[in-house]
């Protein structure tokens, strides 16, 4: 019972000497079915999931001894697949004596629909409704029955605009090691205000990407994964009716070719090892990318980033540690440059504020604290530097705006728990005695 085995002691049998027999039936698993029921009456109906496409997921096997122990975290596998309302397992007697059937009952949610909502982006720091974004999406969760997920969505802010279609499948068929794969279609327009920001003549320019790739991800080992992937870009910044530009107010160039847009091939390979479910504790990411020069005019560049992140509980108080680096060498776009600074870097300055570089690292320390159900109280402080990068990235945007390279910024807050993740309010303080709130939704990056 204590390990989860269906089974029972049918007998006793005491012999001489002190000598007890004890009779021990077991229950094989003989078969396992899926029923599929209906999410209003009950009854059984016709599903659109393929059954093989459930089966696959379940660690118990006909032939095994049946653990419920086992049972249950199939019933939570399957439920994580997303396709389920409810997901049980039923025991039934065999024919065979010493054998027990299993059924999986199964309610299907609607497989796809429309959504509209809204969110806030990090990356416009004025106007009246400074960062709102209105999105439109549709999506399918179980395309042809196999748990492959399609997206397409729409985004439009002031300035910010991504048309994107994500095709996922998340197992792919004929893999025994979980290999997922993803197909990415995205047309983006962002600002370019992170690098290329404070311009003289109050003009803003954004950033028009269009990407395509794909990715390849599966687990490696407990708590790590990782994921590979091909990438093509075709980048170059905009003027605020929407021509195409070189160079910035300050005479900085906006690309690295010379021309409007910058094209590159990029092989991608990350590796994340997470401590827990919860996206507050341990975690650590490598990312690599590496530019491709196909062809003689797309980029060669190679670009590293690393983070990590401990949490320790201290009593009712919780301290969490974080440090982020990253270094990019060979020819790539100034827009790329690591900008340092804002709501999930270095707090207390507007975004890009600091610095922006070839190097960075940033570092910062949170004490949270409980207050009234689920709001909690933090008091933090950030330091980040550019590690004297700056001048390297062409035209030098950081040095032309006067940006300090370096900073530290400390403050307090609040977080409330919300089905979107933590809602965090900020108000910090930096080392040029200016004050600033900061919004986000979310663990910081």
């Amino acid at each position: 019972m204590e390990r989860g085995l269906f089974g029972l002691v049918s007998g006793v049998d005491i012999f001489s000497g002190g000598i007890i027999r004890l009779q021990v039936a077991e229950a094989e698993v003989n078969n396992i079915s899926i029923r599929f029921l209906d999410r209003k009456t009950g009854e059984p109906t016709k599903g659109k999931t393929k059954p093989e496409t459930i089966l696959r997921q379940l660690t118990t096997k006909k032939g095994q001894v049946y653990s419920m122990l086992q049972g249950k975290r199939d019933v939570d596998t399957v439920s994580t697949m997303g396709l389920m309302a409810d997901v049980s397992i039923i025991p039934q007697p065999a024919g065979d004596a010493g054998k027990v059937d299993l059924v999986m009952n199964v309610v299907e949610r609607p497989s796809g629909g429309f959504s509209a909502g809204g969110g806030i982006s990090s990356g416009i720091t004025s106007g009246p409704l400074s960062g709102l974004i209105g999105s439109f999406a549709y999506s399918h969760r179980n395309l042809f029955g196999r748990n492959q997920k399609l997206n397409i969505s729409l985004e439009r802010g002031q300035i910010d605009s991504i048309f994107r279609i994500n095709y996922t499948d998340p197992w792919i068929e004929g893999d025994d090691k979980r290999t997922s794969r993803t197909i990415i279609i995205q047309n983006s327009r962002t600002p370019g205000t992170l690098v290329h920001g404070n311009q003289h003549d109050n003009s803003s320019l954004s950033i028009g990407r269009v990407t395509a790739g794909v990715e390849f991800s599966r687990p490696l080992r407990p708590k790590w994964s990782g994921t590979a992937g091909l990438i093509f870009q075709h980048a170059g910044a905009r003027d605020e009716k929407g021509n195409p530009i070189i160079k910035d107010f300050y005479g900085s160039p906006l690309t690295a070719s010379g021309k409007p847009y910058d094209d590159m091939l990029v092989a991608k390979f990350e590796c994340v090892c997470t401590g827990s479910g919860d996206q507050g504790s341990s975690m650590f990411a490598f990312n690599m990318e590496q530019g491709l020069p196909v062809m003689p005019e797309w980029l060669f560049f190679n670009r590293v980033n690393a983070r990590a992140r401990k949490g320790v509980e201290i009593g009712p108080t919780r301290l969490l540690l974080s440090l982020s680096g990253g270094k990019v060498v060979g020819s790539f776009s100034p827009h790329e440059a690591f900008a340092i600074g804002g709501t999930n870097s270095v707090r207390g300055y507007e975004e890009g504020a600091v610095g922006s570089g070839r190097s960075y690292v940033v570092g910062s320390s949170e004490v949270s604290f409980p207050m009234l159900g689920p709001v909690e109280g933090v008091i933090f402080a950030d330091y980040g530097h550019d590690l004297w990068s700056g001048p390297s990235v062409p035209g030098d945007p950081a040095g032309a705006r006067y940006k300090p390279g370096s900073g530290y910024g400390y403050g307090f807050g609040i977080r409330v728990d919300s089905p979107l993740g933590p809602l965090r309010l900020e108000y910090a303080f930096n080392d040029r005695q200016a004050k600033r709130f900061h919004f986000g939704v979310g663990h910081r990056n």
